[in-house]
Parts: structure tokens; C-alpha cells; sequence
């Protein structure tokens, strides 16, 4: 098994988030809307563009390329800071003990002990409670999955669990291929019973919290401007009154 990780979360958790009301979320995108507009766009360039056209095809394909796992995920409130490349037999379980171990190598250094801790049963842990998977499409050989897990609600002191959505993500097809549930008990191993989230975990958490609202926010923003992108150059040639395909000259 082979896993990956980044250090990008920890250049966007040390900023100062501010509430953004002047601007409204586009409504939600459709499930498939990534994998949809490279077809829709091949369908423009097939009927035939004008050369301004063309290059505007080709600037959202290259956005495409470069970004499509910070819109796909983003959009969602996923970070691509916190990414797993493995196997795709465990994702779920590796994925969560890599995006623990993020915290303790980059984002909390000063608490790289306790946060390794979590992980083990050795002091304060982490106990998986439940699991529930909803398969989006079946996946096959040769591929490879990217697991992405955010916080399903903000920290709270009060409580001795939290919830861990999961974005199971096939590189292959550049898809959804399965959404995770995880309920996560905090347990001290030495009492042998619940215990409240510790303080350095509420702060890191709150600051990841902030960080999935942000890259949300931008990222819904930016894949809706695409979709209509490419909806503007499906009206500009074969769904316009009066298109007549290109078919080259005679």
C-alpha cells in the first residue's frame, strides 16, 4: 500500500477566515457535473466554434485538468490537504490515520505526541463506533482511489464523539465512487471509558472546520462558473436557433 500527503491545509488553516455574506452559494451542482462537461465540451468542438470560441474551450479544459480534485472535492467541503492515495481494500481506515497524522506532522507539532496517541490505545484514542458506505459505481482494476475526510459539524467541548464524512474519489474515472459515515468515540484507554475531545484537538478542529467552509465556498463558486461556461458555448453553437454544424469546406 502505498499513501500520499500533502502539506497544503497548513498554509490555509494559519489564515484568518472572514464571513463572506456579500455573495451568495450557487445552488447546489449536479452529482455528476465534473465527469458531464468534458463530453458537452467535445460536443461544441465537434459542431464546429468560432476561433474565440475554441480558446475558451480550451482554457476550461486546462482548469479542468490542473483542478479537478480541488472542484470536485472542494466543492463538497472536502480539503485536498488532507488526501490519501491507497489501496483500495482499508481506504476508509488508512485514510482516517493518515488525516490524524497531518495534525501531528504539520499542523500541531507541538502536540505531535498526543495526536500520534489517537491512533493507538495507548493514553486518550480514537474508537470507530460505525461505519456506513454508500457505493456510488463500481470500481475495477487497474485504478486507484483518493480518500478525503472532513468534519461533519463544528468541535464541540461537550462531547465525546465526532463524525468524519469520507469522499472515496477514483482517479481513473475522476469520479465519486463511494461516500463514508464515520462515527468516532474519543476513549481514554487508561479509564477505559469516553472521554471529551482534549483542547488541542478542539482548536486544530476548529480551525479545519473553518478551512472545509472556505474551500467550499470558493470551490462551489468556481465549478458553477465552469458549468456555465461551457452551457454559454453549447448556446453560442449547436443548441443557438439556426445552428448549422461545421462539416469543414468541400
Amino acid at each position: 500500500m502505498s499513501s500520499r500527503t500533502t502539506n497544503k491545509l497548513s498554509l490555509i488553516t494559519k489564515r484568518t477566515f472572514a464571513t463572506t455574506t456579500q455573495r451568495q452559494l450557487p445552488s447546489l451542482l449536479p452529482s455528476r457535473w465534473l465527469s458531464d462537461l468534458r463530453p458537452r465540451l467535445g460536443k461544441c468542438i465537434i459542431f464546429g466554434l468560432k476561433p474565440a470560441q475554441v480558446d475558451e474551450a480550451g482554457d476550461i479544459l486546462r482548469v479542468l485538468t490542473r483542478e479537478w480534485r480541488e472542484l470536485l472535492v472542494g466543492s463538497d467541503g472536502f480539503l485536498v490537504g488532507h488526501v490519501n492515495n491507497t489501496r483500495y481494500i482499508r481506504y476508509a481506515e488508512s485514510g482516517r490515520v493518515n488525516w490524524v497524522q497531518n495534525y501531528a506532522k504539520y499542523h500541531d507539532t507541538a502536540h505531535r505526541k498526543e495526536w500520534e496517541a489517537l491512533c493507538s490505545s495507548k493514553g486518550n484514542g480514537m474508537i470507530l463506533r460505525s461505519i456506513k458506505t454508500d457505493f456510488k459505481f463500481p470500481m475495477s482494476w487497474p485504478d486507484r482511489v483518493s480518500v478525503y475526510h472532513k468534519l461533519q459539524s463544528p468541535p464541540s467541548s461537550s462531547v465525546e464523539s465526532f463524525t468524519l464524512d469520507v469522499l472515496i474519489v477514483s482517479e481513473r474515472h475522476q469520479r465519486v465512487a463511494a461516500r463514508c459515515v464515520e462515527d468516532i468515540v474519543v476513549y481514554d484507554y487508561r479509564r477505559r471509558e469516553k472521554t471529551k475531545m482534549q483542547p488541542f484537538m478542539l482548536e486544530q478542529f476548529d480551525q479545519t472546520w473553518r478551512a472545509q467552509e472556505e474551500a467550499k465556498r470558493v470551490n462551489t463558486v468556481k465549478a458553477s462558473e465552469l458549468v456555465e461556461r461551457v452551457r454559454r458555448l453549447e448556446e453560442g453553437s449547436w443548441d443557438k436557433e439556426g445552428a448549422v454544424e461545421d462539416v469543414g469546406q468541400r
